[in-house]
């Protein structure tokens, strides 16, 4: 139990953290990727307005600033003479009439063309093709319209450098936090554990101690009935004491189950003549409640598993089904085996299902009876001993509310 709230402590952590890291990852990478694109957008801009740099709004060299500190930001001039594009100009009719491919080595005058007639063509306004931004704008006055094509091969490489390398120190980062956060769960359900632990040998030591007053009250019971006889009273003595021996016993099992101190005797079990046998058992008080049973068991299903707690796994899910399944109700029993799945299912109609999830059934002490009183006569640890048992074998139990009126119990190994 240690182990697992252990897990969970550090599943829940590591999850808050993964959530978190991802969130900055992200937006570090869209921060980047928004910068890198008004970047391109504003050098595009640039280029564009400078027809390519022959018109007269080509940026002059005055205004570069050879005095400005270092780490200011590139002003137009700057901009301009550091970057590779191409443009391409079509007159009215569709015509290429100018074409200039002396600020790029990597596109030749015949590529260029053929890019930026496929770009006229689709008639778009902006976009990217193949390693290029490009953006179309249109000279009313020379009625000409130009395509001017941006290398952004160096800025896509920036994406995947800053993704890489956010990518690697959040790797880098969560597995440093994996560790802190393990070694942190220690420390941070140290309490939890001593608490726990006292709990366990708190009931292992008083199931011992109460025993001997029980066998004792039990004795003296039956001796006093030799001499006087039996009567209500006596009777109300033994029925009392054989219910808190058994509460006791039940108990402890769950305490050495949860110290890991029930060792199991593995053996391959033949589940399903197990599961025959028990429901043979639980024939009469069937038949007593009327309740109409179907059983589907596939022959030759065996288990490598502990036949004592197989067996009184078995009891308790088919005990429960029978106490209750309402006068006249139905019982279904289903064992299948598919490839190295076992799966056992235990269905019963309730008319009052309890409003509570189903998951709360296993819950020590949980009664569906609010009032506890003691006419189903269990002690409301039954279920908690199932799943006990199905994990020590390898299990897993977990119940359902299959309709309004049907509640279903699943084993599967």
């Amino acid at each position: 139990m240690i182990s697992a709230i252990q897990k969970k402590f550090v599943i829940t952590a590591m999850v808050a953290i993964t959530v978190l890291v991802l969130f900055l990852l992200g937006a570090i990478n869209v921060a980047n990727m928004l910068i890198v694109g008004n970047e391109i957008d504003r050098t595009l801009r640039v280029i564009s307005e400078n027809e390519g740099g022959e018109g007269n709004q080509m940026p002059r060299p005055e205004f570069a600033r050879p005095d400005l500190p270092v780490g200011v930001p590139k002003n137009d001039y700057d901009t301009f003479m550091s970057s590779n594009f191409f443009v391409v100009r079509f007159d009215r009719s569709g015509d290429v009439v100018h074409t200039d491919v002396s600020r790029t080595s990597t596109v030749s005058e015949e590529a260029a063309v053929e890019l930026a007639q496929e770009i006229y063509r689709s008639g778009g306004d902006s976009g990217k093709a193949e390693n290029f931004r490009y953006i179309v704008k249109e000279n009313y006055i020379r009625s000409e319209k130009s395509v001017f094509f941006l290398d952004i091969s160096t800025e896509s490489f920036s994406y995947i450098r800053v993704l890489l390398l956010s990518v690697g120190a959040g790797a880098v980062c969560w597995g440093l936090m994996l560790l802190f956060v393990i070694m942190l769960s220690r420390r941070a359900i140290r309490p939890i554990a001593e608490n726990i632990e006292k709990q366990k040998q708190f009931v292992t030591n008083a199931g011992h101690e109460i025993k001997t007053p029980l066998a004792i009250i039990q004795s003296n019971t039956e001796a006093m009935e030799m001499y006087n006889g039996e009567n209500k009273w006596s009777r109300n003595i033994r029925e009392q004491t054989v219910r808190l021996g058994g509460l006791m016993n039940n108990l402890l099992t769950l305490a050495r189950m949860d110290e890991g101190t029930a060792k199991a005797n593995v053996i391959e079990l033949d589940l399903s003549t197990a599961l025959e046998d028990v429901v043979r058992s639980f024939m009469q008080p069937m038949e007593a409640k009327d309740i109409t049973f179907k059983v589907e068991i596939q022959n030759g299903v065996y288990l490598n598993s502990d036949r004592t707690q197989m067996e009184q796994l078995l009891s308790i899910l088919l005990d429960n089904a029978v106490k209750y399944t309402d006068e006249s109700g139905e019982i279904w029993i289903y064992l299948q085996k598919n490839g190295k799945h076992t799966r056992l299912r235990i269905e019963n109609t309730c008319k009052n299902l309890p409003d509570v999830p189903p998951d709360k059934l296993f819950d020590r002490f949980y009664r569906g009876d609010a009032s506890r009183t003691q006419k189903s006569g269990g002690y409301g640890v039954g279920l908690a001993i199932a799943r006990s048992f199905a994990d020590a074998n390898g299990g897993a139990l977990r119940a359902e509310y299959i309709a309004s009126d049907r509640i279903c119990f699943t084993v599967e190994f």
